[in-house]
């Protein structure tokens, strides 16, 4: 039996218990630290509330994907070991994966769209992943790594899998934490790509038993979450375009839906203009560099700065991984055009 259906039927939730999440987070921290979480004052003047910045931009692959991956990849081998591991991405799910592979010797084929961000690809080689350019979006690379895989014989890693949220929910759990004794969270604005980031946000919330708002983000050209949460199931569309690349997801997984449809309070459409600002704002107020996605968060925050007057709210910086020529349009007060 492929080790990937015994993981999928081993816990098909995604409402997972505190000592889950804390096993997950003692994982991640055999590979790296937690992530700083701190509350920048030029940023809360900026939104008219206390607002906290949680940098997984600060992780060993600029992203926050790596928790999912050391997490899915350490699970596997305890279910049964693969000849090999295939899988999809935009940018940072592939570099997760290798560079969980690494740790067990496990050789990685990642299958990438025409015109993806050329600097993730790179990265993604560098950590030992074989490139495969394949499809004119995520979704068409997607099908073709499952063809790629079940010709193969090898393992197709999906980019949305409890094992996967349970890894990243560490992120969550230390937000938390970190925000606790400042009297914790009203809001903690998330990032949507497939879901997994916003899903460890209301599981490790969840677990906590905290009352903290939990508010997605999308790109307006890539409205499928957006739509989903509003129809109460998984709505797709036909393109999803975006510069902030992280989130361009035109077919939503179901599981994803359902989470976010219980857990969270809304879910926000963004413009490409309110992105870049957004990277322009977390680069000159805190002087890190923020990826499209990885700024998307602080945009929501911006977008309804009207109603957090008084409160205390976190964005989700979820990586860092921009192209140079798209950080230099924007720091040049120009907003790239969708990828």
């Amino acid at each position: 039996m492929d080790p990937g259906l015994a993981l999928g039927r081993a816990d098909r939730g995604l409402m997972l218990p505190l000592q889950a999440i804390q096993a997950a987070a003692a994982l991640v921290h055999r590979q790296m630290p937690a992530t700083p979480a701190y509350p920048w004052p030029l940023l809360s003047q900026r939104a008219g509330c206390e607002v906290w910045i949680k940098h997984e931009n600060h992780t060993p692959i600029g992203a926050f994907k790596i928790r999912g991956g050391l997490s899915y990849l350490d699970d596997l081998v305890h279910h049964g070991r693969p000849k090999g591991l295939v899988t999809a991405t935009r940018g940072n799910h592939g570099q997760s994966i290798p560079y969980a592979a690494r740790l067990h010797d496990l050789p990685v084929t990642v299958f990438v769209p025409e015109g993806n961000a050329e600097e993730k690809n790179r990265a993604m080689q560098a950590w030992g992943a074989r490139l495969v350019v394949s499809g004119h979006d995520f979704e068409a690379a997607r099908l073709a790594s499952v063809a790629y895989a079940e010709a193969e014989g090898l393992h197709l890693v999906p980019s949305f899998h409890p094992m996967l949220v349970r890894g990243v929910a560490s992120y969550a759990l230390e937000l938390f934490r970190a925000t606790e004794a400042a009297g914790g969270l009203d809001t903690v604005y998330v990032p949507i790509g497939l879901g997994s980031g916003i899903c460890g946000v209301i599981a490790a919330r969840d677990a906590l038993g905290l009352s903290t708002e939990v508010v997605g983000v999308v790109a307006e050209g890539a409205e499928a979450y957006a739509l989903s949460f509003e129809a109460g199931r998984a709505v797709s569309t036909n393109a999803a375009r975006s510069f902030a690349d992280g989130m361009a997801c035109r077919v939503p997984v179901p599981e994803a839906v359902e989470a976010i449809s219980r857990g969270a309070a809304r879910v926000l459409r963004l413009t490409e203009d309110e992105i870049a600002d957004a990277v322009r704002w977390l680069y000159r107020d805190t002087h890190n560099v923020a990826e499209g996605a990885g700024a998307a968060a602080f945009a929501g925050v911006m977008q309804e700065r009207g109603r957090l007057a008084g409160k205390r709210v976190a964005a989700i910086l979820c990586g860092g991984n921009i192209d140079t020529r798209l950080f230099a349009e924007i720091l040049h007060g120009e907003t790239p055009a969708p990828l």
